[in-house]
């Protein structure tokens, strides 16, 4: 069971931890830490930047008492997490170039936490990774550092982040959680102080393993599905039928599985099929549906620019040198969050035939965006050009449907609309 002397430290304020230590420090102490100082200094203003957590709800439970009962204490000093005794990790998990899992952020944090903990102290991962991660790669790390030895001296726990970045209805504490731990005992424990704050409730799974291959399955099966419907609207093109028109239609059936075709970015869906993938790899064994879904999915971007530059040909235009719009460049809509976001696919694509790119965001960072893919974003309406000879919708922020988009095209200008965000008579083509 948990104890209200239990004090809690939860390493990586981000999207899912943020969220996760606020809540928790409505009944413990908390401990929030990062390695980024300007995201620690702008939590301590009472700011979040990811707007994951209301500004509001952030300043109600910060404090600067690290003797506290309860609040939030956000530092990058380790010498403050020595006041914790359950330890929870929720950095995030890449992966490279080759598309290979890259554990550094877990292997830096599980190295924080080992410098900090003491003999009966619990981490607890709710990174994503492959089943077998946590306790082949990240647990050897705690041991390690801390010099203590797992399930004797320290224990260890698993609970996959159930984090939907801009979701404002399901939150962290609407979405029911899956906790284990290393031994029956610790596992009961965690699920009892997830359970204090996950009012949807949760499920307590046999086995770490369990709990890991649970979650990197989640998103695979989206991926899995998002990679049908978007072959589909590649082959519906081809019939000249509207994909979207046809979704509605099989839509009607009681047990049709509503995905929507687009671009597969983010954090969770375009990246942790890799992980399960390397894992059966490893294992011996070629994960043939998994792969071919990754690879349909990460097609899409240069198929959309693609086909917007034959839409431009038959409309008469001259392709090198034109000018083109990008409408989003979040990997989803209403939501600030640029990590692996496909549509970079798409300005690349274009670019390679000589077309001249504006993208247009009004939820980005034009310091993120510059520092991530090296281009000047444009936040403000009032800075687009005019006479674009292609406009590509490619988020579907709730500020593009006041756009009055002829008004920006050319006379020939072609429309795509990857999101089938507007009506299908206002755009030349829809996804």
């Amino acid at each position: 069971m948990t104890h209200s002397e239990d004090k809690i430290a939860i390493i990586g304020l981000g999207y899912v931890g943020l969220p996760l230590a606020v809540e928790f420090a409505k009944q413990f102490f908390v401990v929030g830490f990062d390695i980024n100082k300007q995201r620690i200094s702008e939590l301590n203003s009472g700011v979040d930047k990811t707007l994951e957590v209301d500004n509001d709800n952030l300043k109600s439970v910060l404090t600067s008492d690290l003797n506290s009962e309860k609040g939030l204490f956000i530092t990058d000093d380790i010498e403050a997490l020595k006041k914790a005794n359950v330890y929870i990790i929720t950095v995030p998990t890449p992966t490279d170039a080759l598309n290979k899992p890259v554990f550094t952020p877990l292997i830096k944090a599980s190295e924080i936490v080992g410098k900090a903990m003491s003999n009966g102290d619990i981490v607890v991962y709710e990174s994503t990774v492959y089943p077998g991660a946590t306790e082949d790669i990240c647990i050897p790390v705690v041991e390690k550092t801390s010099g203590l030895t797992y399930n004797i001296d320290f224990y260890a726990g698993y609970s996959p982040e159930r984090i939907n970045p801009g979701d404002k209805k399901h939150t962290v504490t609407k979405i029911l959680k899956v906790t284990s731990g290393s031994t029956p005992e610790v596992a009961e424990k965690v699920d009892q102080l997830y359970k204090k704050v996950i009012t949807a409730g949760t499920h307590l799974a046999p086995s770490i393993k369990v709990a890991e291959a649970a979650k990197v399955i989640e998103n695979s099966q989206r991926d899995i599905n998002i990679a049908f419907v978007n072959e589909l609207s590649k082959i519906f093109r081809l019939l000249d039928i509207d994909t979207k028109a046809v979704l509605e239609a099989a839509g009607t059936k009681w047990n049709f599985l509503k995905f929507t075709p687009g671009l597969v970015g983010g954090h969770c869906i375009g990246v942790d099929p890799y992980y399960l993938a390397q894992k059966a790899i490893e294992s011996g064994y070629n994960p043939e549906i998994i792969l071919a879904g990754r690879k349909m999915n990460d097609s899409m971007g240069s198929y959309v620019a693609t086909e917007t530059v034959k839409m431009m040909i038959n409309k008469g235009a001259t392709i090198k040198g034109s000018k083109a719009l990008v409408l989003g460049i979040t990997f989803k809509e209403n939501c600030p969050d640029i990590r692996n976001s496909r549509v970079i696919d798409i300005i690349e694509e274009l670019e390679s035939y000589q077309v001249n790119v504006d993208v247009y965001d009004p939820w980005a960072s034009k310091e993120e965006v510059k520092h991530e893919y090296g281009f000047d974003l444009i936040t403000e309406f009032s800075d687009l050009a005019s006479d674009y000879d292609a406009i590509i919708l490619a988020v579907s922020h709730k500020e593009f449907l006041k756009l009055e988009l002829n008004k920006l095209k050319s006379q020939s200008g072609v429309i795509f609309d990857v999101k089938s965000l507007l009506p299908s008579d206002s755009v030349d083509a829809r996804l």
